[in-house]
């Protein structure tokens, strides 16, 4: 299968767009092609990627008006993938080498799954420590209404996605957990690969190393959880727990 890959930018420091590109065009399987779109208020990721990666046709780039803000951007680049699946990346995470390989190859033993996703770990910003592994269980609906573990990496059929439709910007700072809700509930059958395959780089401001600097994120949360369930006809509640990003049905 052909897998797309989607990048949002936004004023993307030029060593964390290189990290993540070299990540991408190093992948051992070679069959995907790369959308960036790019709602920068200066052309400076723009012509770091005219010089560096663009003469791969594989890699396709849109300039934005103006920045969409992360839900937006990353819709205008779902718009423009065309192959069997969809993948969505930040924009200064990493694969590994052999991510899509074991994705493909899962693709291939599993030609019901409509989704799958894989382990993840997180990464320094200075790439020096790898930290907090992510070893996730097989699709579970009821641990998903508790926590978003699927998160990162999340690669989706592209019927699917289009029936789901794209990411809400109402639910800004769990845009992904309500999109990973909409999707499965649209997929036959969602496959986990046992492996750290996705480095999630930390900052101090972001919800991956400093959970209360985005307490709106986990309100947002709540809210996916409770689309889901009355999507599904699911009666319920939904509270937080004493855990950022935990919750109880």
């Amino acid at each position: 299968p052909e897998i797309s890959i989607t990048i949002p930018l936004y004023n993307t420091k030029r060593e964390f767009l290189k990290d993540i590109m070299d990540s991408i065009v190093g992948q051992s399987y070679q069959k995907w092609e790369l959308c960036l779109a790019d709602g920068s208020k200066t052309d400076d990721v723009e012509k770091y990627l005219r010089e560096h990666y663009l003469s791969d046709s594989r890699i396709k780039y849109k300039r934005l008006n103006k920045n969409l803000g992360i839900a937006g951007n990353t819709n205008a680049a779902l718009e423009m993938i065309q192959g069997e699946y969809a993948g969505i990346l930040d924009h200064d995470d990493l694969l590994a080498p052999n991510t899509l390989y074991e994705i493909a190859r899962y693709l291939e033993n599993n030609p019901d799954a409509d989704g799958v996703y894989t382990d993840e770990d997180k990464v320094t910003t200075e790439l020096d420590e790898h930290f907090q592994p992510h070893l996730k269980p097989d699709f579970n609906l009821d641990l998903l209404r508790s926590n978003n573990y699927i998160c990162h990496f999340l690669v989706v059929r592209r019927s699917v996605v289009q029936k789901a439709g794209g990411f809400r910007r109402e639910f800004d700072g769990a845009q992904d957990y309500d999109f990973i809700f909409r999707c499965v509930e649209q997929a036959r059958e969602v496959i986990h690969v046992p492996e750290i395959l996705y480095h999630w780089r930390t900052h101090k401001s972001s919800t991956a190393d400093n959970p209360a600097s985005k307490m709106y994120a986990f309100e947002a949360g709540k809210r996916a959880i409770e689309g889901n369930l009355e999507r599904t006809g699911t009666p319920g509640t939904v509270e937080h727990t004493p855990d950022f990003g935990f919750y109880r049905v």
